[in-house]
């Protein structure tokens, strides 16, 4: 396994770093890297890949078509109105 600069690891994820922080992450990094070594001669030949390790159902109801709002229904609460539109307040920076 070829040797990582902590420092650099660090300075990637903008985090300042005291000298004993380096020695102690270095080696536990270290370790790190080396169970992923160990990860990666495993033989997964024969595994199919997967994004999820469960199967995913859509959890959302079935879509049923239902009657809407006509138009003077939804313009009867409107506090102003126009043209049969909607007057809503001018936005302009």
């Amino acid at each position: 396994m070829s040797e990582f600069n902590i420092q650099y690891v660090a300075n990637l994820a903008r985090v300042a770093l005291t000298p004993e922080e380096e020695q102690r992450l270095g080696s536990q990094l270290q370790n790190i890297l080396g169970y992923i070594e160990k990860l990666n001669e495993v033989d997964v030949s024969g595994v199919e890949p997967t994004a999820h390790a469960f199967p995913l159902v859509n959890v959302m109801r079935t879509d049923v078509v239902t009657g809407s709002l006509s138009h003077e229904d939804a313009l009867k609460n409107a506090p102003a109105k126009a043209g049969g539109l909607f007057v809503v307040p001018k936005v302009v920076e």
